[in-house]
């Protein structure tokens, strides 16, 4: 079976999505799959031909081929579909259902979850305003979009000291932390918020709280296996980008050393979290466990987590006794699954009239 192995992509999280790709591709069953990357150079054309892994890498920018509707590079007329898609691609783009739609359109089937847990997990508003709704507990909060910021920024931030300082300030739709800010100050809010709206429109501002980090991993559809939980051990004011992937002062603890109680809360939360939005084949969930109270937040969830060697999704897994590779022939199954059920749905109707002529 021909693996599409989507990487890269235009967001802010290209060089982790390569990070994933890489070790992604090492750890696909080779008795089984057949990789062929596909790169989605930072101009958003689809690289193809040579090393995609490379190119990308080297920050080459292919030359888009002449058909309008089709992303491929001039020259890749003759490219193959491949029979599924492992979409590796963070953030925005492959991440929360743009290129999943498109792949539809082609009725090719493609891992992980479908357009609308896609789009509601990548927002953090929106999956909070559902975990809210389910009763789900999460960290009080603020958000606001770049158009009524312009229109009442003032009373914006009334509401947000309201909270209580420290705050942390977040775009909805970007991961690995990218443009996040810990505002401990009240006047350097507005200049955090300002920075914020350079990566999305819209903007979430949330209570600064003393937490332990705790991540659990989910595998599956209706009845997904969640993961032990594990902690991150972080090293500076918070998990921020540098310390993630290039600084590397934080560590991880799997499984992480909680009470039992609160262990199996914590992933009964998870598996609620997940089905809430509508999610499907893979999730990382994040929890916050406060400090002295002990009381368990929903952080956010990730439809497309890490695949590096350093990532917690792969790490949980393994550690709840399905390793690497098995987890990355489950998540093609669990696609061909889906795209199965899908197919088999009726998608026209015809009315048995003449009304429409």
């Amino acid at each position: 079976m021909s693996v599409g192995l989507l990487f890269g992509g235009e967001s802010p999280e290209h060089e982790v999505s390569i990070v994933s790709a890489r070790s992604i591709a090492g750890h696909l069953d080779a008795g089984r799959f057949s990789v062929v990357p596909i790169g989605v150079a930072r101009n958003g054309v689809w690289a193809v031909l040579g090393d995609p892994f490379s190119r990308l890498a080297n920050g080459e920018a292919p030359v888009k081929g002449d058909c309008p509707f089709l992303p491929l590079e001039s020259g890749a007329e003759a490219f193959r579909a491949p029979d599924v898609v492992f979409n590796a691609i963070h953030g925005a783009g492959g991440e929360d259902g743009q290129i999943l739609g498109y792949l539809e359109l082609l009725k090719i089937p493609c891992t992980g979850a479908g357009r609308l847990g896609l789009a509601l997990a990548m927002d953090k508003w929106m999956a909070k305003r559902v975990w809210e709704a389910e009763g789900l507990p999460v960290v009080p909060f603020r958000a606001i979009s770049e158009e009524a910021w312009g229109r009442g920024a003032k009373d914006f931030l009334g509401q947000c000291l309201s909270l209580g300082l420290p705050l942390f300030v977040k775009p909805a739709n970007t991961g690995s932390s990218i443009g996040i800010e810990k505002v401990k100050e009240a006047d350097t809010l507005t200049a955090a918020i300002e920075n914020a709206f350079r990566f999305d429109r819209r903007v979430l501002v949330e209570k600064g709280l003393s937490v332990r980090e705790i991540e659990v991993a989910v595998l599956g559809g209706d009845d997904p296996l969640v993961s032990v939980p594990g902690e991150v051990l972080v090293a500076g004011e918070f998990y921020d980008f540098a310390d993630k992937y290039t600084g590397g002062k934080s560590s991880t603890q799997v499984p992480a050393d909680l009470p039992l109680d609160v262990a199996q809360d914590i992933r009964a939360m998870a598996k609620r979290a997940f089905a809430s939005l509508d999610c499907y084949g893979m999730a990382r969930v994040d929890f916050f466990v406060e400090t002295g109270t002990g009381r368990i937040y929903l952080n956010e969830i990730n439809t497309i987590p890490g695949f590096t060697s350093i990532s917690m999704f792969p790490k949980l897994m393994e550690a709840s006794g399905v390793p690497y590779g098995d987890q990355l022939t489950r998540l093609i199954s669990l696609a061909m699954d889906r795209h199965r059920q899908l197919a088999g749905k009726q998608s026209g109707y015809r009315s048995g009239s003449e009304w429409f002529r």
